[in-house]
């Protein structure tokens, strides 16, 4: 293992990159995550990478979609608006099922917004954003530390399902500076035989077409048929969550990312004055750990789920919970990010509401 080093959210995705075999980078700056190029157009060129800022986002993920398409570990990265413009680069990446990595540094919004973090693109990342039946494999960090890890895990899912990966994070990750520590990490011993990419005609085979364009509907069927088992696969084997005191928990905090650091410390606010409250933090997006939710809510009076948004993932802690429990929801938008005080009185007020039912029922 490495030394510690004390580093920012964007600058140590971006050095995990290099060293997780990253061979190309396409990109256009954004706050708030214009460190990852600028990081990247330095150390990572020095050291062997394709660093190009290209003329827009339209442009960079369309040189992702050609990289990918010929074998290449590549990835590009963005904020929010930025990655809109880059939905039909992505629904033709997944239709044509190749590998890459996706960064998303998300920022208030909608329009323009603001320059501070926000979770307002959980519906566009989990629930696709472009056009078409597809998926993203999502992940979620929630520390500087893991927006280094999960660089690894993505390039290795990536090239594991032949699908495209997105890391969502926000502002304030990417922004912030902690201890961060690199693993040993050699990636030729990641490497995944690649025989679809096109590396031009050999004589043990013929040149290989790569395209999300079918004319035929049978066989664009028959493709969308291929995806959805491939996404039912995932979600059997990649699903991956953290709990945080939910053995006793009578109380459940739903939070991902920055706002699960905030209902951690919210959780320990709570027990100090008799609460017991737990925390689950999902870790994939996608697929969402639903099993796990459904199995706490025959545990728990009630959620309460945190995000820095209106209400995108209490969508789906509701599905999962499937109206056995009450959740509630708290969240604060346009950049504002919530703190441990304001998640410990939308807690306190739901148990005091449960309080008033249950007295009102006897």
């Amino acid at each position: 293992m490495s030394d510690i080093e004390i580093m920012k959210g964007n600058e140590a995705l971006a050095e995990a990159a290099i060293r997780a075999g990253c061979r190309a980078y396409f990109g256009y700056p954004i706050t708030p995550q214009s460190e990852i190029l600028e990081y990247l157009a330095d150390e990572g060129r020095r050291r062997g990478m394709i660093v190009l800022q290209a003329e827009s986002e339209v442009a960079s993920i369309n040189m992702v979609y050609g990289a990918a398409g010929a074998g290449a570990r590549v990835m590009t990265s963005s904020s929010s608006p930025g990655v809109s413009l880059m939905m039909e680069g992505i629904s033709y990446i997944a239709s044509a099922e190749l590998p890459c990595l996706l960064v998303n540094v998300s920022r208030g919004g909608p329009g323009l917004g603001t320059i501070q973090p926000s979770q307002g693109d959980y519906f566009q990342a989990v629930k696709g954003g472009g056009h078409g039946d597809y998926r993203l494999i999502v992940l979620a960090p929630s520390s500087v530390q893991e927006m280094a890890d999960f660089v690894y895990r993505a390039f290795d899912l990536a090239d594991k399902y032949r699908a495209p990966v997105m890391i969502l994070a926000d502002g304030a990750l990417g922004q912030m500076m902690e201890k961060v520590r690199f693993p040993d990490y050699d990636p030729a011993e990641h490497v995944v035989p690649k025989p679809w990419a096109t590396t031009g005609k050999t004589p043990d085979r013929a040149r290989n077409i790569i395209t999300s364009l079918h004319i035929e509907t049978e066989q664009m069927e028959q493709i969308n048929i291929r995806l959805q088992d491939k996404y039912r696969l995932i979600a059997e084997r990649e699903t991956r969550w953290e709990e945080v005191q939910t053995a006793d928990a009578e109380w459940l905090i739903v939070a991902y990312g920055l706002a699960a650091r905030i209902a951690h410390r919210a959780v320990d606010l709570v027990r100090a004055r008799g609460i017991r409250a737990g925390l689950l933090r999902p870790i994939t997006l996608f697929p969402y750990p639903s099993k796990p939710l459904a199995a706490l809510a025959g545990r728990v009076r009630g959620m309460l789920t945190v995000e820095m948004n209106a209400g995108q993932m209490v969508e789906d802690v509701r599905l999962a919970v499937n109206g056995r429990v009450p959740v509630s929801f708290y969240g604060r938008m346009g950049g504002i990010i919530p703190s441990p005080d304001e998640v410990v009185s939308a807690l306190q007020k739901m148990v005091a509401q449960d309080v008033l039912t249950e007295t009102e029922a006897n």
